[in-house]
């Protein structure tokens, strides 16, 4: 029994271990200390069902990788939006790094798949429950940052995270007329101006062109379901604009 059970072990660890090789692969990662990565993946109540072994949970990696992942998305932010005020600055990274998006981030890497989890969390369907799975992406960056530094987090997030900021995942959140506002009063450019050029769609679903201009000549065209949102769009095409231009 003592033998059978042993073999059964071993196989256990070594598919644990083909499984982690896998997403080191998939992630072009190649840790050098593996227990890093096993422990960012390791559920308490997976701790708790083998406590004759050596296995550590993720909470610690996931405390450490909430701190490291707020300084990595400042620092881009910082560099990125220099038009933008400290309180919108705030408001971005908190949608960024609050729990949907990291749920999404680790949809996306298929996190979930990874985790060591023990067989009642397993069974209530706890490898889809986004707490954890947010609370993985932490704790994977956590790992990330102690085995291969913080250089390591920026190539990650570089490849994974900041370009959904670039393509305008978080939009929503921006206030994109007034970086556009501040920028032209402190710069004294002239005057700037919203225009609705269109409106089309049906009542449920309908859809605004918008224009802004700048002291009557057009900067930037927008588009969106609200006249809100099309202003918004318009002032984001402006402001690339204008920053292309210096």
């Amino acid at each position: 029994m003592t033998r059978n059970k042993s073999r059964i072990n071993e196989k256990k660890s070594e598919a644990i271990s083909k499984k982690f090789q896998t997403l080191q692969e998939e992630l072009g990662i190649d840790f050098q200390n593996d227990k890093l990565l096993y422990q960012a993946f390791t559920h308490s109540s997976y701790v708790n069902e083998h406590r004759r072994k050596p296995y550590e949970d993720n909470e610690r990696l996931e405390f450490l990788g909430d701190a490291v992942l707020e300084l990595t998305v400042s620092q881009f932010l910082y560099k990125k939006f220099p038009m933008m005020s400290e309180g919108q600055l705030t408001k971005l990274r908190a949608s960024i790094v609050c729990e949907p998006s990291l749920v999404s981030f680790a949809n996306e890497l298929s996190f979930g798949s990874y985790v060591l989890l023990g067989k009642g969390e397993e069974l209530t369907g706890g490898r889809a429950r986004p707490a954890l799975l947010a609370d993985v992406f932490e704790s994977f960056i956590g790992a990330l940052y102690l085995d291969l530094g913080l250089p390591a987090v920026f190539l990650f997030l570089e490849k994974y995270v900041y370009p959904k900021i670039n393509e305008g995942a978080f939009s929503h959140v921006m206030d994109y007329k007034s970086q556009l506002q501040e920028l032209i009063q402190r710069n004294a450019l002239g005057v700037i101006e919203y225009e609705v050029l269109e409106e089309k769609g049906p009542a449920h679903n309908r859809e605004f062109v918008s224009k802004v201009s700048l002291n009557k000549e057009e900067l930037g065209i927008g588009v969106g379901r609200s006249k809100k949102e099309a202003e918004q769009h318009a002032a984001q095409f402006a402001l690339d604009k204008l920053k292309q231009s210096k």
